[in-house]
């Protein structure tokens, strides 16, 4: 008999899926996926989806937790889309991300036994990030919130108080929330295209203590910002950090993408600053920066570890940002050449390199796959590319450039399989495989991955 919405039935729960949802099967042996759910859990599960091979459901009851759960930091991380483990233990965590990396390039990539190495773990897994982004609402009387969107939805689930977040946001968001309700200014409405503010984002200087807060609008101005402005220095002079950019993000388009390109300078300079390791970077509001300062120095250790530089190499660094990587590479290398599609983020990394007196890496705007075959042969590329993996015209130019050592990072285990599968039919062997646990009690992971054109015997 087929199951149908709104039925229940009891369930063991025995594995985590690609989001971190619990899976289990039903008492025909139908699979189901309950989100907030750990291997080891029985709990009731309420069918809200029926599909033809398997049913997504919803925790009801948790009849039998398991000796892996455990009780979330945060009162609402179970309607808050951003930490969808922190009902998991720790240790539990990183070894499913751990195996969730080998399970792809084994499954999708096609390499049987993975040169796998263990996870580089967290040390502090509470209050590491340092960006926010706290979408506006209403609340049921028509007050202004803010907090995060529920679980596949636009509903604002009311917080301040990430437990993911700097500390700092805290005092912040709510100063700017109360500034909000005094001055009767509305929230943006995604419906109705109405309504002024649509999110508070926020940047932090972790080894700095700068502060950077952007008020995307739909509009052209904010009503008393001179006012809201001297709120946020006090603010932060309060909590031992420095206000340093105060500004506005123009969006009026009726559109779920955060950020518009117009910033609007209210007080102090459109950027902060931060270093990792000894390298300093300065961060505009449009700018890809890792948002782990601790976990990054070890991701980019790692990805300098692989590159094996010894100060006579050519370098491309691909998807480069603010050149965060790229700068880290230089120091090594002979010469680097970083390449990046958002023209802000390449003048921050140019300036970037002023300021670390680096004077051995080059930057250029435009698409790695168009620009990285103008560039000199490399001895060694490195790609940072985003979730959805590496272009496939710049795979072939990888290919057909052939470096002696590839070093992909990747924040997409899926999408790197898959490349890996491309790349190593094409000439590449894997050598070494390292996640990174950058996004603590989420699914997702980093990874960084060496290949060589030498075999793995030469490569020694």
């Amino acid at each position: 008999m087929p199951y149908l919405k709104n039925d229940e039935e009891e369930v063991d729960i025995t594995a985590l899926g690609n989001d971190g949802e619990g899976i289990g099967h039903l008492r025909d042996g139908m699979t189901v996926f309950i989100p907030g759910t750990v291997p080891g859990d029985r709990v009731l599960a309420h069918i809200v989806k029926v599909k033809k091979t398997c049913v997504f459901a919803i925790c009801k009851e948790v009849i039998a937790p398991s000796s892996f759960r455990v009780k979330e930091a945060c009162p609402v991380a179970a309607k808050c889309g951003g930490c969808t483990l922190q009902h998991l233990s720790y240790e539990s965590q990183v070894e499913y991300k751990e195996n969730k990396v080998k399970d792809c390039i084994e499954r999708i990539g096609g390499i049987k036994n993975p040169p796998m190495e263990p996870i580089i773990a967290a040390d502090n897994i509470y209050h590491f990030r340092n960006k926010a982004q706290f979408p506006a609402g209403c609340d049921r009387e028509g007050k202004f919130i803010t907090g995060f969107y529920r679980v596949r939805s636009h509903d604002v689930v009311e917080n301040t108080d990430c437990a993911i977040e700097s500390k700092i946001n805290r005092p912040i968001i709510e100063a700017v929330v109360d500034f909000m309700r005094s001055r009767k200014i509305q929230a943006y409405n995604e419906e109705t295209g109405k309504g002024l503010v649509r999110h508070i984002y926020t940047r932090v200087g972790f080894f700095t203590h700068e502060v950077m807060v952007c008020l995307v609008i739909n509009g052209e101005k904010l009503p008393g910002s001179d006012d809201l402005k001297d709120i946020l220095v006090k603010v932060c002079e309060d909590n031992g950090h420095r206000l340093s950019c105060f500004c506005l993000n123009i969006n009026k388009k009726k559109t779920n993408v955060i950020l518009g390109s117009e910033c609007k300078l209210l007080y102090g300079n459109l950027y902060i600053t931060d270093t990792i390791g000894d390298i300093k970077y300065r961060i505009s509001p449009l700018s890809f920066y890792q948002v782990n300062p601790e976990q990054t120095k070890k991701l980019y250790d790692t990805a300098l570890e692989f590159a094996s530089l010894t100060g006579e190499e050519v370098v491309w660094d691909l998807y480069c940002g603010i050149g965060t990587i790229s700068l880290y590479l230089a120091k090594r290398a002979k010469k680097v050449y970083g390449v990046e599609i958002v023209p802000e983020a390449i003048g921050d990394a140019r300036i970037n390199a002023e300021i670390n007196d680096i004077s051995n890496a080059e930057f250029y705007v435009g698409a790695s796959e168009d620009i990285a075959s103008s560039l000199p042969r490399p001895d060694v590329i490195v790609v940072d590319p985003p979730r959805k993996g590496c272009d496939e015209k710049l795979l072939k130019t990888i290919i057909d450039t052939a470096p002696k050592r590839l070093v992909y990072v990747s924040c997409d285990p899926a999408t790197l399989a898959r490349d890996l599968k491309i790349l190593s039919e094409n000439g590449f062997d894997l050598i070494r495989v390292r996640p990174v646990d950058q996004f603590c009690h989420s699914g997702h992971v980093e990874t960084v991955v060496l290949l060589s054109q030498q075999k793995p015997d030469d490569h020694i």
